[in-house]
């Protein structure tokens, strides 16, 4: 039997469809916007519960035979056994099927994102918990067969980073990193402690998607753009030619800045890009306040201000608040082993479209 489904929510969903039916019913012809409305979402329903009407009467044809194969009969017997077998075969293509129609695949899966972790409160310590964590999201990316290029970072000079920007590109690239946003917490001792004592830094994580040309618009006299020589890694081109670039939306006051390629032109193109993830942030987080919404999104609200995740080296675990799960093994994770958690937040997330669809 399928394990994804149940008779008990089956049941629940075809009755909420036929409620639905008599709400049409019983409004009057006048309101004809709030009828085609609920036709809508009806006919949006209709391959759902043909599905389900399938589902149900499948999982009555396997409990009715089953009752045969407990008969007194052997020949009978094992027909009914023969025919269970057909019968939970087309049970679990019926359930994946509807499974699939409930969890639509994400549309931005594919898409690449750029990810940003800035450190939080802690000082050095967070710094350093800023490139762990950039070097555990590059192991993870390269398990995933994913590439990492960074846009932009500030180092603190002992190993760490005060920021750094870098986007994933591949198959599921925002798929994989999107439950990944918002406050990461740290507790150990740090390397700089001499008496052992535990300290707790944060860094945040945001997971941005890069926008196209359509869906932000940015008007080339709205931005102040400024050339610079790069400081850092490069080798014999630092400091010898104006490469870096950074570009001020002067509406918004939002400035980016990046200086990792040897060309300005390159670098000029990944500044814009980063600009217009952060316009359509902007755009987005001011729909959702004019809404009164707390920009609740796939698992978890995934705000900057809410912490995720700690990350416990004294008790070697690793513990994820919006689910409440945790798993062991840091180095294991830090090392780029995210899976097991990940897949976790993906199968609650599948769990909340399913509650979403009454199902």
């Amino acid at each position: 039997m399928p394990e994804r489904l149940t008779k008990e929510k089956i049941q629940s969903f075809l009755e909420k469809l036929h409620s639905l039916d008599q709400q049409m019913a019983n409004l009057p012809p006048h309101e004809t916007q709030q009828i085609a409305q609920l036709a809508k979402e009806r006919k949006k329903l209709e391959p759902l519960s043909l599905l389900a009407e399938e589902w149900l009467k499948t999982w009555d044809e396997i409990h009715g035979v089953k009752e045969l194969m407990g008969g007194t009969d052997p020949h009978l017997a094992e027909l009914a056994e023969q025919e269970k077998k057909s019968l939970d075969e087309k049970l679990n293509s019926i359930d994946e099927k509807l499974f699939q129609l409930m969890n639509p695949p994400d549309p931005r899966s594919d898409r690449e994102p750029l990810i940003e972790i800035r450190a939080g409160a802690g000082g050095d310590e967070a710094g350093l918990f800023v490139a762990d964590l950039f070097r555990m999201y590059s192991r993870f990316a390269q398990r995933q067969g994913l590439s990492v290029q960074v846009y932009d970072s500030n180092p603190t000079g002992i190993g760490g980073f005060k920021e750094i920007i870098f986007k994933t590109s591949g198959p599921n690239a925002f798929g994989w990193f999107k439950y990944e946003q918002g406050v990461h917490r740290v507790q150990r001792v740090p390397d700089t402690e001499a008496q052992g004592r535990i300290h707790t830094s944060t860094a945040t994580v945001a997971v941005l998607l890069e926008p196209t040309e359509v869906e932000i618009k940015v008007d080339p006299k709205d931005l102040r753009i400024d050339t610079y020589r790069s400081s850092g890694a490069g080798g014999q081109y630092v400091n010898k030619t104006d490469s870096a670039v950074r570009i001020t939306h002067l509406p918004s006051g939002i400035a980016v800045q990046c200086q990792q390629e040897r060309s300005q032109q390159q670098n000029r193109l990944r500044a814009m890009s980063l600009l217009r993830a952060r316009l359509k942030e902007m755009a987005e987080e001011k729909i959702t306040k004019e809404q009164g919404d707390i920009r609740k999104k796939q698992v978890g609200s995934g705000d900057r201000s809410e912490k995720i995740r700690t990350y416990n080296y004294p008790q070697d675990r690793i513990t994820d608040h919006r689910i409440n799960v945790s798993v062991f093994n840091i180095e294991k994770f830090m090392n780029g082993e995210l899976d097991e958690l990940i897949l976790a937040l993906r199968a609650r997330e599948e769990e909340g479209l399913n509650g979403r669809l009454a199902l």
